[in-house]
């Protein structure tokens, strides 16, 4: 038999009996864990992993075949207090100070929390990252609304360099075990205490209990279930009506799973109008008709409504007033309108958009946007072709002007005062791109205390049951509103937090454990030999085309790989990848592959 001959029957023998990565069938006896962890996103990982080092017997349960949730897709920013970057660029930065900041930005912030939060978050998470491996941080350039100093820290390779390095230390624990492709259904009740959880993998449809002292639900938040972002519509923004177009932001499993499965065990719910909604939503352009949006900007450009007029302050980024002024547009949309001068500053949020030759493919070369993104020659024809009236020109007109002026007596985006003025919009291709309200992050969710424990109505402990994360509305700290940064680095504070409870409570002294895992031996350079790489993507091809149940990352990373002519190699230390059953695929060498997909370089 010919090699590819070989290498499609052997995918074909795949599609029709898939297999599985260590752990992920449910199997028929699973054996009894110390802690059982629903989602595999930051907080999570890091409550495993805290709990593994300590000597408990974790297992992770997630609906996906990959570790991250919504966190891989994030800028990696984290709210950090009294770092070393921050001292370096002589920021003055206390406690006390970013305690208040948070208060009164957040205006009904969880008090407790925030002050919980902002004590622990140089030690217990920049200290903690550090250990990992998370060394290298950009302190961002600019005062984030609501913030008096510079405290905003981004990851070196944005969300996937901050998770991948929390999930490599998790595969090296023996006592870690991982079960993916796998949606928990139910919780499990024994004596008025939480024993465990109902799972069904989603690929096979089998269904198993996974037993366990504890269990910590860390399923993210609901951003993603358009039925629940409008029926906990926020009482502080304008009237939802039903014509207005919400884009849904977060992770694609963040339905708020959790939320039920907290609720039926006699979970409080709290907030839950406390959304995070951004007013840069761009229709998601690998989805267009999908409903689904991703959060970008060009901080240079200016923003117009369907009058053609500004509307509010349109510089940096600032849901808590933008998003209100969008809502109050009739239709709660807004074009922002740029320069060719400024089009390198155009930013897409997300660690797969860090590529300039990215940024310009899928979005303003991209024709399946043609609808929400216009390119013209001039203003008159950029206008015509975003229907926008003629005065557009008399907008573009008068900002050009202000600028030579060195005020905008509008709304004071910059003055006489100000260290630098924006570019003006004069230089041909000019851009119009549609701009819609992106539901983003949950603020509110299930009732934690201090130690992650679920409360009931009556703010009692749920015995046995936890929960971390957006989940919770990370604690409530942000109240209404969000200072930045401070969704991952709360989680990542209070996944740790409640694995340091559950030890401290499990019957009989742990013995701490060190690592045993190897790392993987470095991808070697080599190349697919031609037949075989036509054979595997036309097969590619034919299993994409027909999407199954739970093989979503499967298909979209396999997508990108057909789309832009991917050597297998590139991603596959193993000759022959596919040949592998699930076990012998070596998930710490697989981490080395996301950046091709997750990565870039800066523009």
């Amino acid at each position: 038999m010919s090699t590819p001959t070989r290498a499609i029957f052997v995918l074909i023998s795949l599609a029709l009996f898939p297999s599985g990565i260590r752990g992920e069938e449910a199997t028929a006896n699973a054996p009894k864990a110390d802690i059982v962890i629903v989602g595999a996103g930051i907080s999570g990982l890091c409550a495993g992993l805290d709990a593994a080092r300590a000597g408990a017997r974790v297992t992770l349960i997630d609906m996906a075949s990959v570790f991250g949730g919504h966190a891989v897709m994030s800028s990696g920013m984290v709210c950090l207090v009294g770092t070393p970057e921050q001292q370096a660029s002589q920021i003055v930065d206390s406690v006390e100070l970013a305690c208040r900041d948070f208060m009164q930005f957040g205006e009904d912030a969880n008090a407790e929390w925030v002050r919980f939060y902002v004590r622990n978050s140089r030690r217990e998470v920049y200290d903690w990252l550090h250990d990992l491996g998370v060394t290298h941080w950009e302190l961002f350039p600019q005062i984030i609304a609501g913030n008096t100093v510079r405290r905003q820290h981004v990851a070196q390779g944005r969300g996937i360099g901050l998770v991948s390095p929390i999930y490599r230390e998790c595969l090296r624990y023996p006592n870690f075990s991982f079960v993916w492709n796998t949606k928990v259904t139910g919780l499990v009740v024994e004596s008025g205490r939480i024993a465990g959880v109902q799972a069904r993998n989603q690929r096979s449809g089998k269904t198993n209990e996974f037993r366990a002292g504890c269990v910590v639900l860390a399923t993210g938040g609901f951003e993603s279930n358009l039925e629940l972002v409008r029926a906990y519509w926020p009482h502080y923004f304008p009237e939802l009506f039903s014509g207005t177009r919400i884009l849904l932001g977060s992770g694609i499993n963040a339905l708020g799973s959790g939320l039920e499965l907290a609720g039926h065990a006699g979970g409080a719910l709290t907030q839950l109008d406390h959304q995070l909604f951004y007013s840069t939503g761009l229709v998601n352009p690998r989805e267009p008709q999908g409903g689904r949006g991703t959060h970008a900007f060009n901080p240079a450009s200016i923003w117009v409504n369907a009058q053609g007029m500004r509307f509010v302050r349109d510089d940096a980024p600032d849901p808590k007033t933008q998003m209100p002024a969008v809502l109050r547009q009739t239709p709660a949309t807004y074009w922002a309108i740029f320069d060719a001068g400024s089009r390198p500053q155009f930013f897409v949020s997300g660690s797969d958009w860090d590529d300039t030759n990215v940024v310009e493919r899928e979005i303003f070369a991209n024709p399946k946007l043609a609808q929400w993104v216009k390119r013209a020659d001039s203003i008159e024809a950029l206008a015509q072709a975003a229907g926008l009236p003629a005065t557009l020109l008399r907008t573009v007109r008068r900002w050009n002007e202000m600028i030579d002026q060195g005020e905008d007596t509008e709304f004071h985006r910059f003055g006489p005062s100000s260290p630098e003025r924006p570019l003006k919009v004069e230089k041909p291709p000019f851009y119009a791109v549609q701009f819609f309200p992106l539901a983003r992050k949950s603020l509110g969710g299930v009732a934690v205390d201090r130690s992650c424990r679920v409360l009931d109505q009556k703010s009692q402990p749920i015995p046995g049951l936890y929960a971390v994360g957006e989940l919770t509305g990370v604690g409530g700290i942000n109240g209404k509103a969000a200072l930045e940064g401070t969704m991952l680095g709360p989680s990542i504070w209070m996944g740790r937090v409640a694995a340091k409870d559950i030890v401290g409570r499990l019957g009989g002294p742990l013995t701490p454990l060190a690592h045993t895992a190897v790392e993987a031996p470095p991808a070697t350079s080599r190349a697919t030999d031609p037949d075989s790489l036509r054979a595997w993507r036309e097969v590619l091809r034919q299993l994409i085309a027909q999407p199954r149940s739970g093989y979503f990352h499967f298909e979209k990373a396999h997508s990108v790989v057909l789309m832009r002519n991917y050597d297998c190699a590139q991603c596959h230390r193993e000759s022959s990848p596919l040949t592998l059953t699930g076990d012998q695929l070596d998930r710490r060498a697989m981490i080395r592959a996301c950046p091709v997909c997750h990565g870039g370089v800066k523009e």
